[in-house]
Formats: structure tokens, sequence, C-alpha cells
């Protein structure tokens, strides 16, 4: 997997330096001239919802990076974003990544430094794409088990024992062991604990 990263900053000069700076490094990236060009894209399907990492000027006309930043956030924006800012306005950066922005970087800054916090970000971009990949995989094998299954996979997650989910459910020890071991097979999962687990970050993750 190579992410994107999206380069969004008025100043064309110093944009198109960026797209040559990461491009050289072996680096896709795709320019814009400004926050409110990037979002038309990401609203109208252009920018397609893939891994990637954003770079955002945190000054911009007509749309500040923070606005952008605001706006993206309000559409469940799930990747990287760094700010790039003038030294006059770190403490916006500041507040920016305490509230979900990953990173910012201060101009002027070296160009190694740059590089590294962005392939940083990259690798949290892929590291995100995974886990959300094997929670839809999780999620998918859940909505396939079969309604006992599902009767089977409440007991185990109240901790039950198999007797005494043969016992609540009026079925065979042997066939709860079955059921048991079908819902392990079908979730990838090694054990009940492995099954709380997993079941819990789903609910975490449903509840954001």
């Amino acid at each position: 997997m190579n992410p994107t990263v999206h380069i969004v900053d008025d100043d064309t000069d110093f944009r198109d330096g960026l797209a040559w700076l990461l491009d050289s490094r072996g680096l896709p990236t795709r320019s814009w001239a400004g926050g409110d060009l990037f979002l038309q894209a990401v609203r109208g399907g252009e920018v397609p919802n893939a891994c990637c990492v954003v770079l955002l000027d945190i000054r911009m006309e007509p749309l500040s990076g923070l606005a952008t930043f605001e706006q993206l956030k309000a559409q469940h924006w799930p990747w990287p974003v760094l700010f790039l800012t003038g030294h006059g306005d770190v403490s916006m950066a500041v507040a920016a990544v305490k509230n979900g922005a990953w990173d910012f970087l201060e101009k002027p800054f070296q160009n190694n430094l740059l590089v590294d916090k962005v392939e940083a970000a990259r690798q949290a971009a892929v590291t995100l794409h995974t886990a959300s990949q094997e929670k839809l995989r999780f999620q998918q094998a859940l909505a396939a088990l079969s309604a006992r299954e599902r009767e089977v996979l409440d007991e185990l997650l109240q901790g039950h024992y198999n007797k005494n989910i043969a016992d609540h459910l009026g079925i065979a020890q042997r066939t709860v062991e079955f059921h048991r071991a079908n819902i392990f097979e079908k979730l990838k999962v090694q054990s009940a604990v492995e099954l709380a687990h997993r079941m819990g970050r789903l609910i975490a993750g449903a509840s954001d």
C-alpha cells in the first residue's frame, strides 16, 4: 500500500516545491490550491475515501486550514492531517493536534524532517486502514452467524460455561461445543477472552 499525500496550500510556488520534494522521495502526491477545492473534491467523490495523508497549510484564503480541518472532521475524515504553519500560528497548530490532527510542522522546515513526519503519518494511515479492514471482516463474519450461533455467542459473552449454556438454551452440551467451535472459526478468535475483547472494541468503536 502506498498512500497518496494530498498537499493543500494556496501558495503555488510552495505547493509545487513540496510536491517536487515528496515526488523525489517516491511518495505519490496530489496538489490542491485551497481547502475549499479539496473539500469540494472530497464531497464530490473526486478524492476517494482511501488510505492517504493530508498536508494542510494553516493560513489559506478563502478557507483557512483550521476551518478545512473542522469540515473534514464533520465528514468523519479518518486519515492523518499534518498542519504546516508559520511561527506565529504554532499555538493554533498545537490546539489542532489536541483536537485530532496528526501533527504539525513549522515553516521553514528541514526537508528530511518533513519527509520523516509525512512517512510516519503514511504508516499510521496504513495501520488505520488495516484495522478498519479487519473490523469490517469481523462485522461481516458476525452478521453471517446463524440464529443459534448468535444465542450461543451471547451466552459466551456473559461468561457462561458450556453446560450452563446448554441448560439455558435447552440443547445438548455437545451441540454447544459444536456451535462454539464454529463461532471461533468464523470470527477468527482462539478463546472466549479474545472474543470478548474483539466484541468490546467493536462496541466501543460504534459508540465513538
